[in-house]
């Protein structure tokens, strides 16, 4: 509910863009947010009904409100990300990234020294980065220095020093490692091309290298010096391997961000992919904690500001997975098909594969947490009123009605509990009546866990559609257990999820870990249930053949079968064989009965 400090506040906001910043009763910032039309944007907090529990608690807790009204979008990104950052509001989604990632520095200085770093001087050097992958970064140096023999010394080779021949060539210069400038034997402008040479390489822009290489080959090649044309033609060789395996798309797309977003119920993840002559120079996933139920273009837009921050972006085009607003200085474009849409998808698949890492990384540290994690889901997925931490599922087997047996499997934290696997044998129920079947096996279920008081599950899983879960229904009715118990079935065509008294089924996402679990429990009762009804059914069948067999009584059969495993081998077996099993006298009378069946 506003105040009426709240409600001037409010009426007299300008309908531009800006930063607006929330304060609770200590005068504490408490949440930070960017707006195209600020008046707008701060009132739907005040009008709308909040299902989010943290969003809610938020709009109590708001006492005075600030804003701070700027030229464009763009720059309320930009000041949103940097506000964010020093105060650290409670309320906020977490943009803060402590990591301090290598760099590619070229070092400013008379015959340039090139090298990683991870401090960033400002003396005038240019650094290129940050990587975020040290086998990048070193598998870049060790081509630079496959192509251009530089120098790796910190001596000073200022003009005056180089003339006074206070230094000597080392051991670099003799294994070819190096030119010698300390002795003067390379010229600062050869050096200098070099140098050009690397920077379009760590940029991505192989292509001016590769100009220069050839120009260089063909010239040794004029004057017949073909060993240093072979020289030439291998680092070229080199240059265009390492190209090859970089390049993905149309080196037409140049100088191109690229970002994508995916999303759970605690984390966002933004991929970053650089693009530059169809090579990627870079790529980055950033983790974002939500706080607020945020939704994924909140996530990408903030995301894209804060990466672009970090890696000093100057590209003027960006491709995204899906569309937001960034201000009239940046070109956004959402591709639907071709080499852009394949940058997209990649994009996107980087950032599911460092989520899965991020999960197995949390079940290896937390695995408390990462069940916590699951369960939450489920609980939000199925609308459940708690966690399903304890699911059973049930599901029947027979056969034209004949040997009708049932299952139930439990889960518990996600994963099957099979010591607490149980099998029924259908006793009320006469021919092929699943319904039925179902009925008395849940009534069974939990009649006996009530009489030996023990736990319930958090939720109940049918395998079938309507009529199944129906008659389950009616026996948790019968036990007073309605309301307290979840239930739902799952029907296997289009994976459709019911529940009691709702005609309409719930479809989840087929990538949905809630959907994953609810299929496993029903693969696990289906197969668990069908082996108990084969096994039954093949025990009958084995039985009923050796009573026909003269000699052969119920103990009898069943040391035959316990002995030869089979009724084949049981026909098969020698006089002797069944003398030594049954005794001489038993062993041959037995034999020539199955001898005399078999004609």
């Amino acid at each position: 509910m506003k105040s009426d400090q709240l409600e001037i506040q409010i009426k007299t906001l300008p309908e531009v863009a800006g930063v607006y910043q929330y304060y609770d009763k200590q005068e504490k910032i408490i949440y930070i947010g960017k707006a195209k039309n600020l008046k707008k944007r701060v009132n739907s907090y005040f009008t709308k009904t909040h299902d989010n529990r943290k969003t809610a608690l938020l709009v109590k807790n708001i006492a005075r409100i600030t804003h701070i009204v700027v030229d464009t979008e763009m720059d309320a990104l930009l000041l949103e990300n940097n506000l964010i950052k020093k105060y650290k509001p409670r309320y906020n989604i977490l943009l803060r990234d402590d990591k301090t990632y290598p760099w590619i520095c070229i070092k400013k200085e008379p015959f340039p020294r090139v090298f990683f770093t991870r401090r960033v001087i400002k003396d005038g050097s240019e650094y290129f980065g940050p990587y975020t992958n040290m086998k990048t970064i070193r598998t870049l140096l060790d081509l630079i220095r496959n192509l251009y023999p530089l120098r790796s010394c910190n001596f000073d080779l200022s003009e005056e020093k180089i003339n006074s021949k206070k230094y000597k060539v080392c051991l670099e210069y003799h294994i070819g490692n190096c030119h010698g400038p300390c002795v003067g034997k390379v010229e600062p402008a050869y050096y200098e091309a070099d140098i050009d040479s690397i920077r379009n390489i760590v940029k991505g822009n192989f292509k001016s290298a590769i100009v220069a290489l050839n120009k260089e080959m063909n010239g040794y090649a004029e004057v017949m010096e073909y060993e240093k044309a072979q020289w030439i033609k291998e680092k070229i060789d080199s240059l265009e391997n390492y190209q090859s395996k970089s390049t993905i798309v149309n080196p037409k797309i140049n100088h191109v961000d690229v970002f994508s977003v995916i999303s759970d119920e605690s984390y966002g993840y933004i991929n970053y992919i650089q693009v530059s002559f169809g090579s990627i120079v870079r790529s980055h996933t950033l983790e974002i904690k939500k706080k607020l139920d945020e939704s994924d273009e909140t996530l990408l837009q903030l995301g894209i500001v804060e990466i672009r921050q970090l890696f000093s972006s100057t590209a003027t085009k960006v491709f995204l997975s899906q569309n937001v607003s960034l201000g009239e200085t940046l070109k956004v474009e959402v591709p639907q098909q071709g080499d852009k849409r394949k940058l997209v998808e990649m994009s996107l698949r980087n950032a599911k594969y460092f989520r899965m890492e991020r999960f197995k990384q949390m079940k290896i540290v937390d695995p408390d947490r990462h069940i916590k994690r699951i369960m939450e889901q489920m609980k939000k997925d199925l609308r459940l009123p708690h966690a399903p931490y304890h699911i059973e599922c049930f599901d029947n087997s027979n056969i034209q009605g004949t040997h009708p047996v049932a299952a139930c499997v439990v889960f518990k934290d996600g994963k099957p509990s099979k010591k607490e696997y149980r099998h029924y044998n259908i006793k009320t129920v006469t021919g092929p009546d699943d319904f039925a079947s179902m009925e008395e096996v849940v009534f069974r279920r939990y009649k006996r866990l009530q009489e030996e008081g023990l736990s319930l599950p958090q939720l109940i899983v049918i395998d079938g559609g309507k009529g199944q879960l129906s008659s389950a229904v009616k026996s948790l009715d019968l036990l007073g257990l309605r309301g307290k118990i979840a239930i739902l079935g799952i029907a296997k065509r289009l994976e459709e999820i019911y529940f009691p008294g709702d005609s309409i089924p719930l479809y989840l996402d087929k990538k949905s870990e809630s959907l994953k679990i609810l299929q496993r429990a029903r693969d696990e009762a289906h197969r668990f249930g069908i082996s108990f009804h084969r096994n039954k059914r093949s025990q009958t069948s084995l039985s009923s053949k050796l009573d026909f067999i003269p000699g052969i009584g119920p103990a009898t059969r069943d040391q035959l079968l316990s002995h030869f495993k089979s009724l084949k081998r049981i026909k098969e077996a020698s006089q002797q064989e069944m003398s030594d099993l049954l005794g001489p006298q038993r062993g041959k009378k037995i034999y020539n009965a199955l001898l005399s069946s078999k004609n």
